[in-house]
């Protein structure tokens, strides 16, 4: 009998580098021993390489959206997920898949509704170069300013948490269609008093494939949200 479903989204475009050592990394041992069931779904932005081949190969539900946007991939999925609990992150091997079963148990165990990731607890060599760095340190000493959250990284792309909580919030059409929503989410999560959250100590590898962020222009449009999102521009 199936105690838990747990909802794994992936946005992704052309990401066949990555895929697959991000889906193959979970624990899926873990998984069955404590009667998971697993859902893998990917939002495709319309791939014209091997993506979403590989990720039907690896068991992955395909969703494409063709619309751009980190944030529309994640507005367009979520709603369709059938999980309880939802485990989000990129699809280019940087973030710990590996892990994820510890993570769900943390939150089962600690009864908590959120959790998101510190990436720069453990930073493995290659994973972000010094602009990066500091364009982070920026967003992230900003949003800790303006929001008075104590986050240490908030742009890390690694949420688990109760898919039931999202009626907690805005509605998801009202979020941010681009890279603004990973800290839109831990804004609306965070402040939330009915809301039990938590940051934890993660780690970051070094991604398989190109690069899709626009370091400057994404930093921009992020740094430019926090202001115009706290006081309604």
């Amino acid at each position: 009998m199936i105690i838990l479903k747990i909802s794994v989204i992936l946005p992704t475009i052309n990401e066949e580098k990555g895929i697959g050592p991000t889906i193959d990394s979970i624990n899926r041992d873990y998984f069955k021993k404590n009667k998971w069931d697993l859902e893998i779904v990917i939002v495709d932005g319309d791939s014209k390489d091997k993506t979403q081949e590989i990720a039907k190969e690896k068991g992955a539900k395909i969703i494409v959206e063709k619309r751009k946007g980190y944030g529309r991939a994640y507005k367009t999925g979520m709603p369709k997920l059938s999980g309880d609990i939802i485990v989000t992150g990129d699809s280019d091997a940087t973030y710990p898949f590996d892990k994820i079963h510890e993570y769900i148990q943390k939150l089962i165990d600690e009864d908590l509704d959120f959790i998101t990731t510190d990436r720069f607890a453990e930073l493995h060599p290659g994973s972000m170069n010094v602009k990066h760095y500091f364009g982070n340190f920026i967003l992230a000493s900003t949003l800790r300013i303006l929001y008075l959250i104590s986050l240490r990284d908030s742009q890390s792309g690694m949420w688990i948490f109760k898919k039931k909580i999202l009626e907690k919030v805005k509605p998801l059409e009202q979020f941010d269609d681009g890279m603004p929503f990973s800290e839109e989410i831990k804004i609306e999560m965070f402040k939330n008093k009915k809301i039990k959250t938590l940051e934890i100590p993660s780690l970051l590898r070094a991604r398989e494939g190109d690069v899709k962020i626009e370091s400057f222009s994404d930093g921009w449009k992020n740094l430019k949200f926090l202001f115009k999102n706290k006081f309604k521009l």
